[in-house]
């Protein structure tokens, strides 16, 4: 018994000094290390879990969440109509089977019935409202309104069309004429400045006709439009300006054909001469009016070939002596220039002065096809 005894406090002993010596070496190392909890070969920096979202994922967030309200509050607006719409369809089918039965169930119905109908006459009231709404806004036009404005149209258009009629006409008198390009300017009164014509076909002529548009800038006694002239005769042809009248002579100076106050100066004038040698029948138009008349010009003659053509002067002689004169020459402008080999119809003389004279083309002389070169200060001009 104390044997037992005495081996237990051994034991005991034993068990206390090696308890003594774990304590004092865990008093030992929290004396001189911090404890953090961690185990040594784990990093100590903490996780950041919750990262900072970019602006990028905020704006992609922002529209995922937009999105889904925009998803719920449309789920939420489909129950709500859908629900209403079976309520509608519900008091319809109560409406219509009242309305089926016979006359003395009506009273106990009169409530949910008149409730109905009142509801019927809201939502009609406010369909009346938003259609007047509509009306005024000019959705749809009564057709009274749109017949006056349609007429109101119509004629601002027939204004537009007066002033635009006016504005050419303006034009016409002032730039150039009758749809044309290009007109030939002679700047001044010079010897030196005149147009050559060079013809298609031979000049030899037993009848013809010639027009052309002037806007002269002075005239004096004789002011040459174009001329046509041989070494024999240099007066064969010649349309010139005497002031405001304008001398048609074929065959010589003693034929002449003269219509007076023809010509006003710095505005464009349309002039047509027209001869036929079997009767000498001569004639002048301005502005596709017939201005003087005559018969027994140059009867019998034939205008021969071979001579010179000229715009704006007049070869008064090939010999000795002879040459240009300043005071014939001529000063404006000159456009649509054109010779047939024939008397044209009154009718064609007014086309020729017509909204579109500078596209109608003589078969002897073509404005715009008929080489015609200027020379000294003159030159083509648009």
């Amino acid at each position: 018994m104390h044997l037992r005894v005495i081996l237990l406090c051994a034991l005991w002993s034993a068990a206390s000094a090696e308890n003594s010596d774990d304590y004092e070496l865990m008093y030992v190392n929290m004396d001189n290390e911090i404890f953090d909890g961690t185990h040594p070969t784990e990093d100590p920096t903490p996780c950041d879990c919750s990262r900072e979202h970019s602006e990028w994922d905020k704006l992609f967030i922002m529209l995922e969440n937009s999105q889904m309200r925009e998803s719920m509050l449309l789920q939420a607006t489909d129950d709500v109509l859908r629900g209403e719409l079976q309520k509608l369809r519900a008091e319809l089918g109560r409406l219509s089977g009242s309305l089926a039965r016979p006359c003395a169930l009506a009273p106990r119905r009169r409530p949910g019935l008149a409730r109905t109908l009142e509801e019927l006459l809201r939502e009609s009231r406010d369909a009346g409202r938003r259609l007047a709404r509509l009306e005024s806004a000019g959705v749809q036009r009564p057709e009274e309104e749109a017949g006056r404005a349609l007429g109101a149209v119509l004629e601002e258009l027939r204004r537009t069309r007066a002033d635009l009629r006016a504005v050419q006409g303006w034009a016409a008198r002032r730039w150039l004429p009758a749809g044309c390009e290009t007109a030939i300017l002679f700047p001044m009164r010079s010897k030196k400045i005149f147009g050559s014509v060079h013809p298609v076909r031979p000049m030899k002529l037993e009848s013809f006709s010639a027009c052309i548009w002037v806007k002269a800038t002075d005239t004096l006694n004789k002011t040459i439009v174009f001329s046509y002239g041989t070494k024999r005769n240099p007066y064969e042809i010649q349309l010139y300006l005497s002031y405001q009248s304008i001398v048609f002579v074929v065959g010589g100076e003693e034929n002449k054909l003269v219509a007076d106050t023809v010509i006003s100066l710095g505005k464009w004038t349309h002039l047509c001469s027209t001869w036929n040698s079997e009767k000498g029948r001569t004639s002048l138009w301005a502005h596709s009016e017939l201005v003087a008349t005559a018969v027994d010009m140059a009867t019998n003659h034939v205008v021969p070939e071979g001579g010179i053509l000229q715009i704006g002067q007049e070869k008064n002689g090939c010999c000795v002596g002879g040459g240009f004169d300043e005071t014939l020459a001529f000063s404006g402008r000159l456009t649509g220039f054109n010779i047939w080999d024939h008397v044209l119809s009154r009718e064609e003389i007014k086309e020729t002065g017509g909204a579109e004279s500078c596209h109608i083309r003589g078969n002897v002389v073509g404005w715009g096809v008929t080489e015609i070169q200027p020379h000294g200060g003159a030159q083509y001009v648009s």
